[in-house]
């Protein structure tokens, strides 16, 4: 059971300001790339094969290569006994041609001899070198892969779009494909904004604290596939942010600042960035992370999203707008990552008029999928956000939920 209650302010929708960024950039250009640099990627071709696969007939077992009429009849009361006149192995490039009558012995992956028709397992024979005795008959063509059984030549392997994972890549890989058209990773710039910041593993005065900001959106950006280059803190000073992020837009596909967005007197992002014009700022609908901003900067019009500076509101303004804007880039879908539904084990209130993220965990066992929040909601809360792997989503006009009610669910961690 909920409880509902209209929205009395008219914010932007976490809906209205993720179309907002999501429709306002273009995936990057595609180009060839080496197939483990496109790990991951949608790939900007129908893959074709050029050959066939298996591109050649070839043993499945250790064994001996034979005629199955001469060896039809073998069995362990009465075994059939061959001269062996030869040896393949994989990779030789010397073949032979069988008369019938004999055997070769074959190893697996190796050609099989022009004339042989079946592969009898060494297991079925006593293992001979010179001359061998057929205990088992197997059957016509059996253990042999033939040429083309796999794959044939003009076959389309992959189509436009697919994403290229560790089997598809095994499988361009496998005919002879080193490269693949796809768009590359997204170059993401992480800057994190602040005079009380410092970096880990120096000291602390007693009014700093240590950057993890940038560290933990780094760390998302790799995550969601991308590039993610960490610019060391930015003070307060107008002028050093300006200048950093000038030089931070030659290898930036995106900028994603954290801090200094909100109505403070030393809110530098939000000061420099205003000043351009390009970037426009406002409050989301959301909790945590209202305030947000959006737009471009520099000669060349590079995206900057520019994100609250509390750590819990900083990862979920992450979560909800930069990954689609990252998954956007790349030209993957769906853009946004998917919810579940789950059985939430404890009751809550949500703020009226706000779409909440509440960190949670969530499993599946027997009984089905279950969610239950972690810790309280205070955007500075990082133990309680490390603690979770899932965020219950809230919908606006929620006011309230109930033990065992339905909830929506975003499962992090997860690819989709």
């Amino acid at each position: 059971m909920v409880a509902h209650v209209m929205p009395t302010d008219r914010l932007s929708s976490v809906d209205e300001h993720v179309e907002r960024v999501v429709g306002a950039l273009e995936p990057l250009p595609p180009y060839d790339q080496p197939l483990l640099e496109a790990l991951g990627l949608p790939i900007c071709e129908d893959v074709v094969a050029p050959m066939d696969l298996p591109s050649f007939d070839n043993s499945a077992m250790d064994g001996y290569a034979v005629y199955f009429d001469d060896v039809a009849t073998a069995s362990q009361d009465r075994p059939v006994h061959l001269p062996v006149v030869g040896e393949m192995a994989a990779g030789q490039t010397r073949l032979f041609a069988l008369s019938p009558g004999t055997a070769v012995r074959i190893m697996t992956g190796a050609p099989v001899p022009q004339g042989a028709d079946a592969i009898v397992p060494v297991e079925w024979t006593d293992g001979g070198v010179a001359a061998v005795r057929v205990m088992q008959a197997p059957k016509r063509d059996e253990h042999i892969r033939h040429a083309g059984e796999d794959v044939r030549t003009g076959d389309v392997l992959l189509q436009d779009g697919a994403v290229l994972g560790p089997r598809q890549l095994g499988l361009m890989a496998s005919v002879g494909k080193a490269q693949v058209r796809s768009r590359p990773r997204p170059r993401i710039v992480i800057m994190s904004t602040g005079a009380e910041l410092r970096e880990p593993g120096s000291s602390l005065g007693h009014d700093s604290i240590y950057d993890a900001n940038s560290y933990m959106l780094a760390a998302a950006a790799r995550s969601a596939g991308a590039i993610a280059y960490r610019v060391g803190i930015v003070s307060d000073d107008p002028g050093e942010f300006r200048d950093a992020l000038s030089d931070q837009l030659v290898r930036a596909d995106l900028v994603v600042t954290s801090g200094g967005v909100s109505k403070g007197a030393y809110d530098v992002v939000k000061e420099v960035l205003s000043e351009l014009g390009t970037v426009s700022f406002g409050e989301v609908a959301m909790q945590p992370g209202k305030p947000q901003g959006f737009g471009f900067v520099g000669e060349d019009a590079t995206p900057i999203l520019t994100l609250p500076g509390n750590p819990v509101s900083s990862y979920v303004s992450f979560e909800v707008f930069v990954v689609p804007a990252i998954r956007r880039m790349m030209g993957k879908l769906p853009y946004r990552r998917p919810m579940v539904r789950a059985l939430c084990g404890q009751g809550f209130s949500s703020v009226p008029g706000r779409e909440q993220y509440v960190r949670a965990q969530f499993e599946i066992d027997a009984r089905g999928a279950h969610v239950h929040p972690v810790g309280g909601h205070g955007s500075h809360l990082m133990g309680d956000l490390s603690d979770a792997n899932a965020l219950i989503v809230v919908p606006a006009e929620v006011t309230s939920i109930d033990p065992g009610s339905q909830v929506h669910v975003l499962v992090l961690d997860r690819d989709f």
